[in-house]
Formats: structure tokens, sequence, C-alpha cells
């Protein structure tokens, strides 16, 4: 088998930025007792591949990845290969991928080396083995139910950029699949103490004001941040690799849809919908606004983009299932939309407009979004790490009202936290107009949700509030940003 050498790794094996408890369960796989069969899926470009290749890389019996826009016979000769490099074996002639997988078999039963080993069998980009009319998932149906699963020494994983091919067809299988795996991993971004300690192995120093200004833009993907140069600030690195005209992330946009969805157009008009909407749209103002149906394939759409943690779904505070929203999240879409379509190729665009009224605008959305992806560190620093919650928004229903809550996290101990959100370079002031406007707010949200719960007013800000305003005590709790880089 062809092994990477530990240099391949850009950090090296002795250090690895979080995924602990993700590490954990792939060690704990490799050494059970049964065989096992687990998927790994997420948003392309977090990380899935180097996870899997730096927790099990060593044990690999066999690697095979998909051939993007390969044909039939190009990704059966490919698999074809990996077995006899992974296996040091003659090459088979398959015809078919029934055959390649009796192939498969055939060569770990009769295995002298890997005999008293858990054999590691790593799939990636699997979705692209699945051209049209292959019969490739019955031949995983087939492997794994009437060969594998049998045995006690057979580690399947499997992966892909096409997140939705994996939900629907492993995680959702109702065919032989069906009920088959013994774990599965969802990779999430990082989070902004994650970022620092990668920050902190790249060398770059930066202010926890820059770090959260660029997990604005980036979000926590590795794979945006391993571009980020120590030389140049947050605001030239965006510039070089956002809107330059071969920056490395101006075709991102595209890339990142076209891998994840088979047809994506549709996802498309439904992010680029919601991108005019800080929070949300129901299913059925999406289907108004973008004239797509309102039928199970909108549904199907909108539950893709959730699966791959580009939108989240959630119910307003004393409204019924139906009128389920939709926001999108991911911060680099938003990113992308908000500035760099119209503006690529603007020779340092990003650094000549911050702290134009734009950007100060997206700054307060983005930094709400960001608190809404740091939800157990903002509990943490309410103390109610262990208290159930359910976390929201919330606009009235009443337009001439307007009211609208940033976060509304319901307790189950009767106590609902009303979340103000302010992202400001400095201490916020509370200012009398505002304060009116607060107490509006939670007359508001009583009157028309009927709860019961007490309220407590909690002000999320970037510095904290200014002290000994005339207003700074009305919130019972607050906030800061620095509470978000907590582990």
């Amino acid at each position: 088998m062809l092994m990477l050498h530990e240099d391949t790794f850009p950090y090296g094996k002795k250090r690895f930025v979080g995924r602990n408890f993700e590490q954990n369960l792939l060690n704990e796989c490799m050494y059970s007792e049964q065989s096992e069969f687990v998927a790994v899926y997420g948003r392309r470009r977090v990380g899935k591949t180097f996870l899997i290749r730096y927790v099990l890389e060593r044990h690999f019996s066999f690697y095979a990845t998909g051939l993007p826009g390969g044909s039939y016979r190009e990704q059966i000769n490919n698999f074809c290969m990996a077995i006899v490099q992974g296996f040091n074996v003659d090459y088979r002639e398959c015809e078919n991928w029934m055959e390649v997988m009796r192939y498969l078999a055939d060569t770990i039963t009769n295995d002298v080396n890997y005999k008293n080993r858990k054999k590691v069998l790593f799939i990636d980009e699997m979705p692209w083995m699945d051209t049209p009319k292959s019969d490739f998932l019955m031949s995983i149906e087939w492997f794994w139910n009437a060969y594998a699963s049998a045995r006690t020494d057979i580690f399947l994983i499997v992966c892909g950029s096409a997140t939705t091919w994996i939900t629907s067809n492993i995680l959702r299988n109702r065919g032989g699949l069906y009920g088959r795996l013994t774990n599965q991993i969802y990779l999430e971004p990082f989070t902004l103490s994650e970022c620092a300690e990668f920050y902190d192995l790249k060398q770059i120093s930066m202010s926890r004001e820059e770090q959260l200004q660029a997990y604005m833009i980036f979000g926590g993907v590795p794979y945006y941040l391993q571009y980020l140069r120590k030389d140049l600030s947050v605001a030239q690195n965006v510039d070089l690799m956002c809107f330059a005209k071969k920056g490395i992330l101006s075709k991102e946009y595209d890339n990142l849809y076209r891998s994840m969805f088979k047809n994506y157009s549709s996802h498309i008009k439904v992010v680029e919908a919601l991108a005019t909407k800080s929070m949300g749209m129901t299913k059925k103002d999406l289907c108004e606004k973008t004239g797509m149906p309102e039928s199970g394939s909108t549904t199907t759409v909108l539950q893709e983009l959730v699966d791959c943690g580009i939108l989240n779904e959630y119910n307003q505070v004393g409204k019924k299932a139906k009128g389920k929203m939709y926001q999108l999240v991911d911060f680099f879409t938003l990113f992308y939309l908000r500035f760099v379509k119209k503006n690529q190729g603007e020779e340092n665009f990003w650094t000549k407009n911050l702290n134009t009224p734009t950007v100060n605008t997206w700054e307060g959305y983005a930094f709400e979004q960001v608190c809404f992806s740091h939800l157990p560190q903002i509990k943490k620093a309410l103390g109610i790490a262990g208290i159930s919650t359910k976390v929201s928004s919330w606009k009235s229903s009443d337009k001439e009202n307007g009211a609208q809550i940033d976060m509304v996290i319901e307790r189950s101990d009767k106590v609902i936290n009303i979340c103000e959100i302010k992202y400001a370079g400095s201490q916020y002031t509370i200012t009398s107009d505002y304060a009116n406007k607060l107490r509006n707010k939670l007359v508001s949200f009583k009157e028309e949700t009927k709860t019961k719960s007490a309220l407590h007013l909690t002000m999320i800000t970037t510095y904290g509030l200014k002290k000994n305003s005339e207003n700074s005590s009305m919130a019972q709790s607050e906030v800061t940003s620095d509470c978000l880089f907590d582990e």
C-alpha cells in the first residue's frame, strides 16, 4: 500500500486542532470487537478526509477515492487498482460493481498480512463512483450485508463532498442499507477557540477582534483559514483571497454548491432569497419569492441545505410548525452574496470599504450568526450549560409594531432569555430611546406568545455594556465576545 509520509500533514502528526470527540469515536471503532460501518459527512471544505487520514491512515488496508466526472469504466478501474495497491495482489478485470465488490471480498478473505488485524477500508468521494445506472449502491449493500457484517474485523468508512448523496443514500437509506450504519460523524466547522488554536499552529498573530472578523467571513472552515497569510492583515487577506481576479476563493461559491448538490440551481435560488432576510423565511414565503413549487421537491431542497449546515431551521416561540423558519447561516455564502458577487475584481475593495454603513450593517448580522454558532459558550457564560433549551429568533406578527428579538433561549426551568446582540467597536451604551425599544419588545413578546415564563433580558456584545450609564442595569445578564472563545 502507498503510505503517506508524516510530512503530508501540514502541521505534523503530533499537533492537531480539535476534533477530540471524532478522533475518539474513530479509534473506538478501530479497536472494537465487531465490524464497523461509519459515514462521515458535513459541509464541503470542513476537513472530513483530513480527519480520517490523520486518525486512521497508518491502519489503512485499502483507500479508494472517486474520480470527479469519471466514467463508469474509469471508476471501476480506479477502484480495482486501489485493491491492487492496498493488498498487493494481482489485478482482476471486473465488468461491473458486483464483480468489484466480490474481488474486494475475495482479497480480504485470502489476505494473510491483515489476518489478525482489523481491515480499515476507506472509500472517499463515494458519490462520484455512483454514475448513472451503475448499480454501485446495490454492490455496497451486498458487500456489507452479505460479507462484512458477518465478520468482526472490517472497518468500512465512507464520506464525500456531495453531502446530500451521503445523507440520502447512506444515512436515510430505505433499502438494503437501512439501519446498517454502526456510527456516523457530522463534522462541523471549527469554533472560535479551535480557530485560535489553528492560528497558533500557523504562527499567525491576530487579536480576538481580528479573529472574530475572520470568522464572520470564513466561518470555521479549515480549508479557507489555511490560506490566511501571516504577513497580511485580515482585510488584506480577504482582498487577496476573495476579491482579486484570481483569488483562491474567487470561484468557491459556485464550486461549493456544484459539489454538494446534483441539481444545484434550486439550492442557489433558496440561499440567494434568504440572503436578503436576516431572520429567515417560511417555506411559503420562499416559494412566493423564488417561484419554486410548494411541493415535496422544495422541501427536499430545504432539507438538503439544512443537512449541509447551510441553513438553520427553527420554530418561533408560540407559533405552529407550519410557520417553521429557514435561515441562511453559512458565513462564506452570506459574505459572497453581500459583497463579493458584485465587486469581484475590484482592487482592495474590502480594505477601502471598512467602516462604511453597508459593512457595519453586515457586521451586525454576521455577529448574530457567530453567536448562534456558539450556543454552548453562551449557555456556559450564562450559567445554564446543564439546562435543556430551545433557541430561536422572534418577530412580532404586528407589522406596525415591528418588534423583533435576535435570540430567544427557552429554558426548561421556566425562564426565557431575551437576547439582544450588538456588534460594536467599544463598550455598548443603552440609550434612553433604545431602552424604551427593549421594554416594548419584552411587552410585545409576552403578550403575543402568552408565555408564563420569567423573561430575562440578556445583552450579548463585543466588549460589554458601558457601566454607570442610566440604563446599564436593565439587563439581568450580559455576555461578551470573549466568552465565545471558551472551549
